[in-house]
């Protein structure tokens, strides 16, 4: 492969990470890393899809600056440390597999129920914040998958789509930055990394720009079709990447 391809190739999925996590406030790993494992090695992929996360969730705060609520991102990212010293303890001498592929049916069915029967968003207790962020934390410390409760736990209120996406945007900045600085503190921010994030950090910016301009032309009940749309594409995802 030449380098010329493969930087090509690695600023074309970002591009493409940007636009979907800019357009739903999540999904950018869902789409990134399964195409730059055929590129590059996961430990390398990895730390650079947490580096452009950061990107992107530092450009859509600044966007929906007005709509971030500190009182109901805190619980979420809280709970979440915790959480994350669970999962990386406990979960990881279970059966990762059977956990994952459990975890990929539920967001499937669940999603698809809620795609079909519509249930009507309600005010949801604030202590449910608290246990979204620590099985966000647990789940992904241990699958690297943890958005799902915390994307569900945003559906579930009565909440307009930019209050939704802040929510999402504020929790996924805290925990992209917790991340990056274990990478850092780690080792696993290498100058490969670090080359390959100068790279892609344009672009990623450029397609996160462009989904969230797309992102304003969207009523909220399509907003929210969407996202169940792509928690069954991650649902699959941990079905057949096992």
């Amino acid at each position: 492969m030449s380098i010329v391809f493969a930087v090509v190739a690695v600023v074309a999925v970002f591009l493409i990470a940007g636009l979907v996590q800019g357009l739903t406030g999540f999904g950018s790993a869902l789409v990134a890393m399964p195409l730059l494992c055929l590129l590059m090695d996961v430990k390398t992929a990895v730390p650079l899809c947490v580096l452009n996360s950061v990107v992107i969730t530092t450009y859509l705060l600044y966007r929906l600056n007005g709509q971030l609520r500190i009182a109901i991102i805190l619980p979420l990212c809280l709970a979440s440390i915790p959480g994350i010293y669970v999962g990386t303890t406990f979960l990881r001498e279970l059966d990762s597999k059977i956990i994952s592929i459990c975890l990929g049916l539920f967001l499937i069915s669940y999603s698809t129920y809620s795609l079909v029967a519509k249930p009507r968003p309600r005010a949801i207790h604030k202590g449910w914040g608290y246990v979204a962020g620590f099985l966000s934390g647990a789940i992904g410390a241990a699958f690297s998958a943890g958005g799902p409760p915390t994307i569900i736990y945003t559906t579930l209120n009565d909440w307009s789509k930019d209050k939704m996406k802040a929510t999402l945007t504020g929790f996924f900045a805290f925990t992209s930055c917790l991340t990056v600085v274990v990478h850092a503190l780690t080792g696993l921010t290498t100058v490969t990394v670090l080359q390959n994030f100068f790279y892609s950090a344009p672009a990623v910016l450029v397609g996160t720009a462009i989904g969230s301009a797309l992102y304003g032309r969207l009523p909220r009940e399509a907003f929210i079709r969407l996202i169940f749309l792509f928690l069954i594409l991650m649902g699959i995802a941990m079905l057949f990447t096992n």
